[in-house]
């Protein structure tokens, strides 16, 4: 399951990055990943994450955690930006990342429904357990647990 963990506080700067400089606006609220087949990977983060999707259109859907939301887009949404502005499943340099509460239980839950596992849980030189995967267009994914002092205090856990 997903969890903001213990420390998450509502409104807390700390939770959405670096505090806004003055007069400024702009909030980090998604990511959208984009698809050829967007039931089959809605239905994909809706098992490896437990929440439910909300659809707003039979091309767009998303998934919402306390601190920031998965956008899942059909590739028809992206022709009203233009025709080829992003192609599913071609993504090779972004992974989409998830704080769980213990890494290693996801992992041993979701096993067979994730499929394609780059690296099981490995304990990161910068203090997170990492469990990284593929989703079935190809983008990684990556849950983690911070474990060392440093990466719990970084998330206030």
């Amino acid at each position: 399951m997903l969890s903001a963990g213990p420390g998450y506080k509502p409104g807390n700067a700390r939770n959405r990055g670096a505090p806004r400089p003055e007069g400024k606006t702009m909030d980090f609220v998604s990511t959208r990943v984009i698809t050829d087949d967007i039931k089959r990977l809605v239905r994909f983060y809706e098992a490896i994450s437990g929440l439910a999707a909300t659809w707003y259109t039979d091309d767009f859907a998303e998934l919402k955690t306390p601190s920031c939301t998965l956008a899942i887009g059909s590739q028809r949404t992206m022709d009203l930006f233009g025709a080829g502005a992003a192609r599913p499943a071609d993504n090779h340099s972004a992974i989409l990342e998830f704080r769980v509460e213990d890494v290693d239980k996801e992992f041993e839950k979701l096993e067979k429904v994730i499929g394609d596992v780059v690296q099981k849980p490995t304990t990161q030189p910068w203090g997170n357990r990492s469990l990284l995967f593929r989703d079935p267009d190809g983008n990684l994914v990556n849950f983690f647990t911070p474990v060392s002092a440093a990466a719990i205090k970084k998330y206030e856990i």
